[in-house]
């Protein structure tokens, strides 16, 4: 192990600090992708590190070592059964070295760059490791190697799976949860079977004769002002991974599976020269820089130095760069074409080098006969028969996939897990598959995601590990056709990835199961979707699509601010904002997102009022819906980010009426086959629809659990052809089941460092919760306390209420006094307490200026929850910044909503005895939101 101490407070950390000096590596105990840690250079880091790190451990531990910045990662796979059988399923190798999280490096399998000597060293190290420790079923160990003298560390052991275990699952085909939980119960390795071969038994060592590549997916796109810097901290909300012959064909499969617009490593900012900020310091855009430093003459000697990566990778990279070259400066022969393709090259990237359209290089290579052959995935590079249905593409000679026979159907899948496009809608997939196989019909399934159960070998009758793009999806289809007809394609289940491919391949003439590529682009287009409703005669806010910046001013003052701003085809909200006067508007249409003919955006009038969400199935004749959904927190924040209660409580019979109305007639006007969302907003005794999304949403799995509706699977049967009548369904609204459910998101944001944390139409949240119960006090604490935002009687509450809020923050302030909360305000919030007669202590909102200030009561936890609310100033919005910045980090409950923090003090105040709180219906019949 490297030099190290196990520190309980700042004393004893300062102690070690003065002994043994900086930089060192701060590692929280009992915590989850490095939440806390980091790698400290200055004093000042080190106190910052570890006072972080002493709050993110649950038993108060930091552990601090030396820091091994530069060494090479490796990870190993080990299981161990109860009679000491132990194998190494799957090594693993970080591109990045030592100093980024693994779940944030890029990672390679197997380890492309020990020697043998260096490889069985480690090996050895591990299963000692796992065999000292006595566990029985799947552990990660992690080391550190400096192999110009085979020297290592061993820096961490997970004595469970881990991510990294899901990787190594599909990379080799071995199923480590799987054999883990037999061995849990008692079985030997020798006991039991290998899935994949038939033949086999676990106790072997999986063999690959392929290279695996990980890549992470960071939520940068979403967060472009956030700190980039990739530490000890882990900061991706998601992975790709890609299987190809070579390294190099590998690394740009996974580029193109991250779906972030660009053209693989083509894309560059237009200031990096050469080597750069980017290359120096590990972050989310160094393989690119990298690759754009090589481009520009920069030496392998010069990179290594610098990034301390391996020269074995940069010399990878050296021949993606060299192969660039060929493609600007030669026609386009068969045997070019060939070796891009071979090298991992896109139609799309040679198509770019080449001057050409990606439709034209691809006809290109079909009529030289250049196209993928699919290879399988089998644990034993093919040293016995393996039956595993799991493929990958090849620029390769045997194709080990013939086209299946019978009924079969393609399931897109959603890509990497990234904000607003979560494991929801793998669950919409995997149960779209199930259906599938229920019905008689094969599911193919398509994704390019290793944490997910639709990437599991047994989920689907077949697997391609395969990037969600035009030109994998096309190959696939052109693998699984039989006498010229192509299987369909279910798109309505991969989220919003799945749904901007139906165009592509509708227009090239490939099938499309449910709904029409037509109807989902009505839905989708703002500008058509506007039309659409207008002729429906169905009421929409006030507003337009527009196409320049000088249509957004005029339409903007003829509705009047606030506008809220709408991309198509997009999700999570990406791009969408709230804007208050035409400085915000011309800022946001400059920065936020490019409006151009091509790339219409909605301008709409901002209406605050109530906000409600259907998901509906249509068959074409009739329309189900399982259940209306009531959001907690006003129009304005982004459905994801909002808590949603089921039944809707607050709705009258008639608006109910009018929702059903609404829906039925939109989902039958648009010819709706499948899945539909529509989100609404209710002002006074209007009903608007705000937009209708043609496809799976994630709130599909609360409304299937709480309804008892299985809507993903009664979909793909309608999709097949079934109505809803033959299914056992009629139309109209489900019975309203004798429960309350409530979603409520969570947020990471204390792993995003100089990222704003507020709720507004873009969102935030990376996942969510559920409390089920009778009534919805009950169900309403279940998900305050699953998602660690609840409020407890007599904690200290820090409040900055904006002043367009005031007004409606005072029922809030009454019930945290009642329950003995200790009030702290900054100057105009305590002076409204104080008018209110009730004890506030101020503090003042201006750093420095004062003690304590707002930072002070949260950092030395005064304060167990804030509530601070905008106002939509920019300089107020900043003013706020590090009161929010500051409680996320501590990892404390941040109210920026006062819809969301009344319902957390109503929760607190449900369980005092000497508080008589209002009924639910009360409640909610209150006037106000």
């Amino acid at each position: 192990m490297p030099p190290n101490r196990t520190v309980s407070s700042m004393a004893e950390a300062m102690d070690y600090e003065a002994e043994v000096g900086l930089p060192l590596v701060i590692r929280p105990a009992y915590t989850l992708g490095g939440t806390g840690g980091g790698i400290a250079n200055t004093p000042d880091e080190f106190r910052s590190i570890v006072d972080s790190g002493l709050s993110a451990s649950p038993i108060s531990q930091v552990l601090l070592e030396r820091s091994l910045v530069g060494w090479k990662e490796i990870e190993y796979e080990v299981i161990r059964d109860g009679a000491d059988n132990c194998i190494t399923v799957c090594n693993m190798e970080n591109l990045d070295p030592m100093g980024a999280h693994t779940g944030d490096s890029i990672v390679v399998a197997p380890s492309q760059t020990l020697t043998d000597k260096e490889y069985q060293m480690l090996r050895t190290a591990s299963l000692k490791i796992i065999r000292g420790l006595g566990i029985e079923g799947g552990c990660n160990i992690q080391l550190a190697s400096w192999d110009a003298d085979s020297e290592y560390y061993v820096i961490e052991v997970n004595p469970r799976v881990s991510r990294s275990s899901a990787l190594a699952s599909k990379a080799t085909g071995y199923p480590i949860a799987r054999v883990s939980a037999k061995i849990a119960v008692g079985k030997r390795l020798d006991e039991i079977p290998n899935e994949v071969t038939g033949t086999t038994g676990a106790a072997f060592e999986p063999a690959l004769d392929y290279c695996v590549v990980k890549i992470p997916r960071w939520p940068f796109d979403k967060f472009p002002n956030g700190d980039r810097h990739i530490t000890t901290q882990m900061k991706a909300t998601g992975e790709v991974m890609a299987i190809d012959r070579s390294f190099e064909a590998a690394l740009q499969k996974a580029v193109r599976s991250l779906e972030q617009g660009n053209s693989g490593l083509l894309w560059e900012a237009p200031e990096w020269r050469g080597m750069n900020a980017k290359t120096a310091v590990p972050n989310d855009l160094r393989l690119w820089a990298v690759a754009a430093a090589l481009r520009r003459g920069a030496t392998r000697t010069e990179l290594v130095a610098q990034t301390s990566i391996d020269p074995w990778f940069i010399a990878a990279l050296e021949r993606i760069v060299d192969q660039e070259r060929r493609l600007l400066g030669n026609p386009l022969t068969p045997a070019v074409l060939w070796t891009s393709k071979r090298l991992g090259f896109s139609d799309s990237a040679i198509a770019t080098l080449s001057g050409l359209l990606p439709e034209q290089v691809r006809q290109l290579r079909l009529q030289h006969g250049i196209k993928p052959v699919f290879k399988m995935v089998d644990t034993c590079a093919a040293e016995f028969e393996a039956r595993t249905p799991y493929y990958y593409s090849a620029y390769d000679t045997e194709n080990e996939a013939p086209p299946l026979e019978g009924p079969k159907a393609v399931v897109l899948g959603s890509g990497p897990i990234r904000i607003g496009q979560g494991i929801e809608f793998d669950y919409c997939s995997v149960h779209a598959a199930w259906a599938l196989s229920e019905a008689g019909v094969a599911s193919i399934m398509i994704n390019s995601n290793p944490e997910t159960v639709s990437t599991d070998f047994d989920t689907s009758d077949r697997l391609y590990f395969e990037p969600l793009d035009e030109e994998a999806i096309r190959d696939i289809l052109d693998n699984e056709t039989i006498d010229d007809k192509p299987p369909a394609s279910l798109v309505q289940f991969g989220g919003q990835t799945a749904i901007n491919l139906s165009q592509s391949l509708a227009a090239v003439g490939l099938p499309i199961l449910g709904s029409s590529a037509e109807a989902i682009d009505i839905a989708s287009d703002r500008q058509r979707f506007e039309r659409f409703l207008d002729n429906l005669g169905i009421p929409q806010p006030p507003g337009a699509t527009v196409a320049s910046i000088a249509q957004a001013l005029t339409v903007a003052q003829r509705i009047d601010y606030p506008v809220v701003v709408r991309p198509s085809y997009v999700l999570g909200g990406r791009a969408m904002e709230i804007v208050g006067n035409a400085t915000e508007l011309i800022r946001y249409l400059t920065i936020a997102t490019e409006v151009t003919p091509e790339r219409q955006v909605l301008v709409d009038h901002y209406i605050e009022g109530r906000e409600c969400e259907v998901d509906a199935i249509c068959d074409g004749e009739t329309v189900l819906i399982p259940g209306i959904m009531e959001h907690v927190e006003r129009a304005g924040v982004h459905s994801g980010d909002s808590m949603a209660i089921y039944p809707g409580l607050n709705l009258t019979e008639g608006e109910v009426d009018t929702l059903v109305e609404y829906t039925t007639r939109i989902g039958l006007a648009l010819g709706i086959r499948g899945l539909m969302n529509i989100q609404f907003v209710l002002q006074e005794t209007t009903v608007y629809v705000l937009e209708v999304n043609p496809r799976g949403s994630r709130t599909i799995p609360f409304i299937s659990k709480v309804t008892g509706v299985p809507v993903a699977k009664l979909a793909t049967r309608v999709m097949l052809g079934a109505t809803l009548q033959e299914l056992g369904y009629s139309g109209g609204l489900w019975p309203k089941q004798r429960l309350v459910g409530i979603k409520a998101p969570v947020f990471s944001m204390s792993k995003l460092s100089g990222v704003d944390w507020y709720m507004g139409p873009e969102m935030k949240s990376t996942g969510e919760v559920m409390g089920v119960d009778r009534n919805f006090a009950a169900a309403l604490t279940k998900a305050l306390q699953a998602a660690s935002i609840n409020l407890s009687p007599g904690m200290g509450v820090l409040l900055s209420i904006s002043d367009q809020t005031k007004a409606d923050s005072l029922s809030l302030i009454q019930g945290l006094a009642a329950a003995n909360c200790q009030l702290y305000a900054t100057e105009g919030t305590a002076a409204m307490i104080n008018a209110m007669g009730l004890p506030v202590t101020t503090i003042t909102k201006r750093i420095g200026e004062g003690s304590p200030d707002v930072l002070d009561v949260i950092n030395d936890g005064t304060v167990g929850a804030v509530v601070n609310t905008l106002s939509g100033d920019t300089s107020v919005m900043e003013d706020g910044f590090y009161i929010r910045r500051a409680a996320v980090e501590r990892r404390i409950p941040c109210f920026t909503s006062l819809d969301t923090a009344r319902a957390a003090m109503e929760s607190m105040l449900s369980g005092l005895d000497n508080y008589n709180i209002l009924t639910t219906e009360e409640y909610l019949n209150t006037p106000g939101p």
